[in-house]
């Protein structure tokens, strides 16, 4: 396996822009951010730059930390514009389950380029993705091709959908086998998780693997819960509990764990999650289209749970912007909890340090400190509906950027959106091609 068309790292100097570092402290300082082996080694003012380093004019720009989407699904993206109007099961049942049994290798690695680009040129520099049943090298090898950072694996589904429904045995050793073929490739930047769909999908069995798969490799757990009031009377009736007391009960809960929506809680789940350290993945637009309703996320950060931002698919909300969806977390939590209930610096950080503790490696990344690895977004801050600029630089952020002001996007030291021009691959040709592509898989349907 290797990475093809990726441009090298380079020493990279942002010049004269305004940096949101995201340090614990938020600072926000007029610097220079220096890039030297895809890690940052300086943010300080007037550094020179070192002999053949490619100086990046970041003068009214913001350098802020790569944004991170912690629930996404590259293999839905060419399913977009397909499921409108249904609510959560229906949705599953009728659209997306078929059109993912329909995926061959060929049409699910368009899905996942596809993706990756409209991320990649919208700031996101990582994800934790959930692939489909089948052909999840095709996901893994987008992934390692363009240079995203990528968590993610095969989901696991082995009671359900017959066209999706695998043996628990074949599927554990095949998600097994990918795990120890792919986690680690790229000196980190892809690592494997294990991705059981949700619980009316999966057989106790198969969970108790998962939990000592995830103990034995140090393997993250990316999985779906509470997003749907039917889904969690579904829950109750074939386990007896509610989903996050049910993780908890057979002891998946905990650092590794990776939830996507946590919608309808109960106040001993809420609870849970705060004492377990579970990261909860907020992902408000495919809440909204698909009617789920709204997680209690300013009562989970009060309680001390560990909050992080997604996006999810492109069929249950039509894009895959960071920023839609930070603007969205933002506001929509206000008229219940009050104006100053998820301040704007808090939901950046959902959407980067948070999400980079989701990656399993808020060590290395989510920040612009010194000794991190170097991923970057750079936002164009002068046009109209920016100004005039506020004091503080997260609301402005926050509640005014779209993913069309990045206009450069670093991953791990390498230049792979630069002057809004993608890199690592033909975004034109991708979305040229996308209508032709999801005729074929139609045909297979």
């Amino acid at each position: 396996m290797t990475a093809a068309r990726l441009p090298k790292r380079e020493v990279l100097l942002l010049r004269g822009g305004t940096v949101i570092t995201m340090d614990r402290q938020r600072s926000v300082v007029r610097a220079d951010v220096l890039v030297v082996d895809g890690r940052i080694d300086k943010v300080a003012k007037s550094l020179r730059p070192p002999k053949g380093a490619r100086v990046i004019e970041c003068e009214g720009r913001a350098v802020m930390p790569g944004l991170i989407q912690s629930h996404v699904h590259l293999c839905q993206v060419l399913f977009r514009n397909q499921a409108d109007g249904l609510e959560l099961l229906d949705w599953l049942s009728q659209r997306i389950w078929p059109f993912e049994a329909a995926h061959d290798e060929r049409s699910l690695g368009h899905s996942a380029r596809l993706g990756i680009a409209e991320l990649l040129l919208g700031g996101t520099t990582g994800i934790v993705d959930m692939a489909t049943v089948r052909h999840t090298g095709a996901v893994m090898q987008a992934a390692l091709d363009s240079g995203i950072r990528y968590t993610g694996g095969k989901c696991l589904m082995d009671q359900g959908f017959e066209g999706l429904r695998e043996d628990t045995r074949a599927a554990l050793k095949e998600t097994e086998a990918l795990g120890k073929e792919w986690h680690g490739q790229d000196d980190g930047r892809i690592r494997y998780a294990l991705c059981p769909r949700f619980v009316l999908s999966c057989t106790k069995p198969l969970w108790n693997e998962v939990r000592s798969l995830s103990e034995k490799n140090g393997w993250t757990v990316h999985t779906h819960a509470s997003e749907n009031r039917a889904e969690v009377a579904a829950v109750r009736k074939a386990v007896g509990d509610d989903n996050i007391a049910w993780f908890h009960r057979i002891g998946l809960t905990g650092e590794r764990l990776v939830l996507a929506h946590c919608v309808h809680l109960s106040e001993r789940e809420e609870e849970i999650l705060s004492a377990t350290a579970t990261t909860v993945v907020h992902c408000p637009g495919a809440n909204l289209k698909l009617a789920s309703g709204l997680s209690p996320v300013p009562r989970l950060l009060q309680k001390g749970a560990h909050l992080a931002l997604g996006g999810d698919g492109a069929p249950c909300n039509n894009t895959l912007d960071a920023f839609h969806e930070m603007r969205l977390a933002a506001t929509l939590h206000l008229p219940a909890f009050g104006p100053r209930a998820l301040p704007a610096s808090e939901v950046l950080a959902m959407a980067t340090r948070n999400g980079a503790r989701a990656l399993g490696i808020e060590d290395q990344v989510g920040s612009i400190e010194a000794g991190k690895r170097a991923d970057l977004a750079v936002l164009e801050l002068t046009r109209p509906h920016f100004v005039p600029l506020g004091p503080d630089l997260h609301a402005t952020i926050v509640y005014c950027a779209k993913s069309s002001d990045v206009t450069d996007t670093i991953v791990d030291g390498r230049h792979l959106v630069r002057g809004q021009k993608l890199v690592s691959l033909d975004a034109a040709s991708l979305a040229e091609n996308a209508s032709a592509e999801l005729a074929r898989l139609t045909k297979r349907l």
